[in-house]
């Protein structure tokens, strides 16, 4: 079995300038707004510079709790959900599939632990 990385990470939040002066100011992070599919703020951080990864703050609404997750990028989204199921996992947001063409998920660990899983947009050409 081959190791699946590590390759991004989403902080969600009700107070998104807030988390980015924060983070700004923890780590030297920056970020550059991208907006989103639901209109909302998304702000995309090249944090992990050249040895580590990339990852954004996701502006929320409130109606939903504050989070932060990391994604392992893989090869087939709806069959990761199958097999984490299968080792004792849940799918909390099923597969779904972006206008972009990237395929995510969500999923809780056995201990309840939230992380998520993608696979990039198929490669054009």
């Amino acid at each position: 079995m081959s190791t699946t990385p590590i390759t991004w990470f989403e902080i969600g939040t009700d107070q998104p300038e807030a988390a980015e002066r924060f983070y700004g100011e923890l780590f030297g992070w920056t970020f550059e707004e991208q907006g989103s599919a639901n209109g909302g703020s998304y702000r995309v951080t090249g944090a992990g510079g050249d040895t580590g990864i990339g990852g954004a703050i996701r502006a929320t609404d409130g109606t939903s709790p504050n989070y932060a997750v990391f994604y392992a990028e893989v090869a087939d989204v709806a069959e990761t959900c199958r097999q984490a199921e299968a080792a004792g996992g849940r799918v909390l947001v099923p597969a779904r599939t972006a206008p972009s063409g990237l395929t995510l998920a969500h999923l809780l660990d056995p201990a309840g632990n939230h992380l998520g899983v993608f696979a990039p947009p198929p490669e054009q050409g």
